[in-house]
């Protein structure tokens, strides 16, 4: 660590400086980024505090907490984690080791649920490997009216999605399941992130990665074992018409889609915003 860290009354723009020094030394993507926002939290500043004070003066407590905290990003500890919450589909949600960390990209899931979701009052709506919580919490906030349950295989998960529900105040009904196995349906749509990584994906993924539960990542050789069973139970599960809407690799959502076909599925892919093929929605035949 930085004497900038370590010295009696260091400035802002000081710390700043050595803590995107240090991450930056230890490989860590987005250095500044991250050093930004841990000083930002830590300090409980608004961002603009940065630009018009930049020699404000530490206290020696709060220094301390950042130079730990630095360790820790440095030791690619996920940001989010260090932040304790994220923001995601207009929430603000707990993060923790015991799921899977909400990621951008599946905010696009939940805007094609919602899409599909148009013109159905009181839509009965299951997530399936819900983990915190993110994707079922996202469609009661943007449908109060749905009736939406959400199912995980780890009571770790659970656990953590039912304080995010208790924190933003949202009323959701929270299953112990494998997948959709004794869920009380049918249900007009089943919406999934499931765990979509091939196995060999292991040996070479980030630092970030590793922290996050290996159960919530790897589905087999090909990644879609976790799919695969869910789409036969989705459309035992489903009524008539509903419809099954997945996040999945891009290297092996054309695959699904395949297979959705083939078994008598209408089914769509569907490329995010940066042009990869990561959604499939499907209607029930």
């Amino acid at each position: 660590m930085s004497p900038a860290l370590t010295g009696p009354g260091p400035t802002r723009r000081d710390l700043l400086h050595a803590m995107a020094g240090q991450l930056r030394r230890a490989g860590v993507p987005s250095p500044e980024v991250d050093a930004r926002a841990l000083l930002l939290h830590v300090l409980q500043l608004n961002p603009v505090h940065l630009i018009t004070a930049p020699d404000a003066l530490v206290p020696p407590g709060h220094a301390d907490t950042l130079r730990h905290l630095t360790d820790r990003r440095a030791a690619r500890e996920p940001l989010q984690y260090l932040l304790g919450t994220v923001e995601w589909g207009g929430l603000t949600l707990h993060v923790d080791p015991r799921a899977l960390i909400p990621r951008p990209e599946t905010e696009w899931l939940l805007h094609l649920t919602l899409r599909i979701l148009r013109g159905v009052s009181a839509p009965r709506v299951v997530d399936v490997g819900t983990g915190s919580g993110a994707l079922a919490l996202g469609l009661r906030a943007a449908r109060p009216d749905a009736h939406v349950t959400a199912t995980d295989l780890s009571l770790d998960a659970l656990a953590l999605a039912r304080e995010n529900a208790a924190h933003t105040g949202l009323p959701i009904t929270l299953r112990h399941a494998d997948l959709l196995s004794g869920v009380p349906g049918p249900h007009d749509m089943v919406v999934s992130n499931p765990p979509y990584l091939p196995d060999a994906d292991r040996d070479h993924a980030q630092p970030e990665v590793r922290h996050d539960p290996d159960h919530a990542l790897y589905a087999g050789r090909d990644g879609l074992d976790i799919a695969r069973r869910l789409v036969v139970q989705a459309h035992a599960h489903l009524a008539p018409g509903g419809h099954l809407a997945l996040e999945l690799d891009p290297r092996n959502a054309p695959t699904l889609l395949d297979d959705l076909t083939h078994s008598g599925w209408t089914a769509q892919l569907h490329t995010d915003l940066t042009g990869r093929e990561r959604f499939i929605t499907a209607r029930r035949g």
